[in-house]
Parts: structure tokens; C-alpha cells; sequence
């Protein structure tokens, strides 16, 4: 996998990290659920790019 398509698969999952990052601290109000949804989403993004 060259170095464009590795940076566009991070891009792609840097939108639902900042849009869903809000919806999420919107709904539980708390950081700790903000944080746990950003790992998560960082966990995917990197077993995409690590393939």
C-alpha cells in the first residue's frame, strides 16, 4: 500500500473522529467516553494502515 492511500485512509477516519467525537460528548457529557471513542477509531485506523 503506497503512502496516498495510507493518508487517505487516515483523512477518512479523521471526519467521523471529529463529528462523531461531538455527538458523542453531546450525549454522555463526559470525556472519559470521548476518549474511549477516539481510541477505538484510532485502533481501526491503524489495523487498516498497518495491513
Amino acid at each position: 500500500m503506497d503512502v496516498a492511500r495510507k493518508l487517505g485512509i487516515l483523512i477518512f477516519f479523521a471526519v467521523p473522529a471529529i463529528v462523531g467525537g461531538g455527538i458523542v460528548y453531546f450525549t454522555f457529557h463526559s470525556l472519559t467516553a470521548l476518549f474511549i471513542y477516539e481510541v477505538i477509531l484510532l485502533l481501526g485506523a491503524g489495523a487498516f494502515v498497518s495491513r
